[in-house]
């Protein structure tokens, strides 16, 4: 008589069966083509608590179950001064799903609550901050969030459209205050969509948002641009389905030689510098 699975034995089998192809496969994919996980390396799966960051923990954990590329793995929770629902919701779910999470306080929503101007920018790079110091003294070289496919798209319609430059969200890069330390995000090319499936398929429910600004509402507000960026992408989907492909494809063909100008390294360059030196013919 074959044994009962348990909950998480089940979620882990769903990663690898029924959402093979759009998760399992595409997160196999982006850690080859960016090779984000190396041999030797220590990563901290940074977990917030939400759909993304928890799936991320059951890939790193299957992948070094698994992997063949031997590196170590920490799973990190760090409590900015979470509420006593989110707190224990996220303590319930890593162990229905068998995280074996490390959890540490900061007081971040305090510090951030006296702030008027710009308090989510100082919060996220607070955020980071400490993630990066409490994953360093561990031992770990490498820090993993769960940005995905969506956020690399919204973020480049954004920076577009109200930061007025092309800027997008990198696979990896390198922390420049915490020296030997990177960043890196293993679900690029995984889309929202399979995300939200497969927590609706195995009745999981995770914490959507825990900012202490905007804990009590029970959706996002109106005026969020990127909701509103999400709203659009859905409206241009209804006549070109492969929109969010295209974009996505587009930040990874960039021809600087048609750009008027461009930054690299902190400097800002434009195209007049090679102006005289290249034959334009065959962009005219």
């Amino acid at each position: 008589m074959a044994r009962e699975l348990k909950k998480y034995e089940m979620v882990e089998r769903s990663i690898i069966k029924k959402y093979r192809k759009p998760i399992w496969n595409q997160f196999i994919i982006a850690l080859k083509e960016y090779k984000l996980v190396n041999s030797g390396d220590k990563v901290a799966v940074c977990i917030s608590g939400g759909k993304d960051s928890m799936l991320l923990a059951k890939l790193m954990q299957e992948l070094h179950r698994y992997s063949e590329v031997p590196f170590e793995v920490e799973y990190l929770v760090m409590d900015p001064g979470y509420n006593r629902e989110n707190r224990e919701k996220i303590e319930s779910n890593a162990k229905l799903l068998n995280i074996p999470i490390k959890i540490f306080e900061t007081d971040i929503f305090d510090a951030t609550a006296k702030v008027k101007k710009s308090p989510c920018y100082l919060c996220a790079r607070m955020r980071r901050g400490y993630l990066y110091k409490f994953a360093q003294d561990l031992g770990c070289n490498k820090i993993a969030l769960g940005h995905h496919f969506n956020d690399v798209i919204e973020t480049t319609l954004l920076g577009m459209f109200y930061g007025s430059q092309i800027q997008t969200m990198p696979p990896k890069l390198h922390s420049t205050n915490f020296k030997g330390m990177e960043l890196i995000r293993p679900m690029y090319r995984i889309h929202e969509d399979s995300i939200i499936a497969w927590a609706r398929y195995n009745e999981l429910e995770f914490i959507r948002c825990a900012c202490r600004f905007t804990e009590n509402a029970e959706n996002q507000t109106g005026d969020s641009k990127r909701l509103e960026i999400k709203n659009l992408i859905k409206e241009l989907k209804k006549t070109n389905p492969n929109i969010e492909k295209n974009i996505f494809n587009s930040i990874h063909s960039v021809c600087l030689d048609t750009m008027v100008g461009y930054k690299s390294m902190g400097e800002k360059h434009t195209f007049l510098e090679n102006y005289d030196k290249i034959d334009n013919s065959d962009t005219e």
